[in-house]
């Protein structure tokens, strides 16, 4: 143990040194109260014997700055005054246990003894802390890492019915969480969308491949079936309220649709009324799809894509998520370069 010493009494100082070295301790001592709390700027100190009478200032403030320090520092006030209103100052400030002057030899091996049983106790707790803080961190990374294998699954079922489009998820995560982080949502959100954003068309599984595949425009019957994949995907991960991942999925599914002009499906939301998630998504999803080979058309140029954004501003598109879209022209081509089909 390092164990401080602070009393402007040199005998009481050399007495604890004595007594303490030869037991094989490590002693840093002070007459100077202010030089100690110098000290402490380049050591920490396992046990403190601390006067509580000495000029310039007294035991009390330097208990203070001792445990501001470092808080686990053992701290022992050697005291001549039997005052219970001393004693009750020095435990506010974070004194353990009292010694009293003059000083007992046998009482000073005591005290240490116990105070180094204390001290490895908590060493012991510190590390056993570490340790399941450790093993609580993996197990979690272990577990969100089953949990998004999960949803990449999920994610791609749909997806592999339209082999035109195997990379369509990955891009709309990439494009959804570019837009999220631009704006400024918290961290959490934008790993939220970007794991839940894949499942926005898990719904299509639904949908029979005559229609999902036709190499040609959908009839009016045909789109109305086409459009309950929103619903279908809602229906699906609805009932895991409890799954932030798989919630904010479904939200996905119902509202990446709806448009910020009120004209969208299925419910015809406006504005904030639909879900913030799904706004962002929504852009995502549409420029991938412009720019994306369907079984009914070619891929639109990028720029004739992006004019379209502008063009949509406050009528598909909140016009907030949009600009911040626009505004980074460069990362999304970067996405769409690194992902191509």
């Amino acid at each position: 143990m390092k164990i401080l010493i602070v009393d402007d009494n040199e005998i009481n100082v050399m007495l604890l040194e004595e007594v303490l070295k030869e037991k094989g301790y490590e002693t840093y001592s002070f007459l100077n109260p202010l030089e100690a709390i110098k000290s402490l700027e380049t050591n920490q100190y396992d046990l403190a014997f601390i006067d509580y009478m000495m000029p310039e200032i007294n035991g009390i403030e330097v208990i203070k700055k001792i445990k501001e320090k470092n808080p686990e520092t053992i701290v022992v006030m050697l005291t001549a005054e039997n005052s219970n209103d001393v004693k009750l100052e020095a435990l506010k400030v974070g004194s353990n246990e009292f010694l009293s002057k003059p000083i007992d030899t046998a009482e000073i091996i005591v005290r240490v003894e116990n105070s180094e049983k204390i001290i490895k106790s908590n060493k012991i707790l510190k590390d056993y802390s570490h340790t399941l803080e450790k093993e609580v961190k993996e197990a979690t990374k272990k577990l969100l890492i089953s949990q998004y294998e999960t949803l990449a699954v999920l994610s791609n079922v749909a997806e592999y019915r339209d082999e035109d489009t195997n990379l369509h998820t990955k891009r709309v995560a990439y494009y959804s969480k570019l837009i999220a982080k631009k704006s400024g949502l918290d961290e959490e959100t934008q790993d939220i969308i970007f794991y839940a954003s894949p499942l926005h068309d898990v719904g299509k599984i639904g949908i029979p491949d005559n229609i999902l595949l036709k190499p040609g425009k959908l009839t009016d019957e045909e789109f109305e079936i086409m459009r309950t994949h929103a619903t279908i995907g809602y229906d699906m991960l609805k009932d895991f309220p409890d799954n932030k991942y798989l919630k904010a999925g479904a939200e996905i599914a119902l509202t990446h649709h709806e448009k910020f002009n009120g004209k969208g499906y299925p419910n015809g939301l406006k504005g904030d009324e639909i879900d913030i998630k799904g706004q962002i998504v929504a852009i995502a999803d549409v420029f991938d799809a412009l720019t994306s080979v369907r079984p009914y058309k070619k891929a639109w140029p990028l720029e004739k894509a992006f004019n379209l954004i502008e063009e949509e501003l406050g009528g598909h598109f909140n016009p907030y998520f949009g600009r911040i879209f626009l505004d980074n022209k460069d990362e999304v081509l970067k996405i769409y370069n690194k992902y191509k089909d």
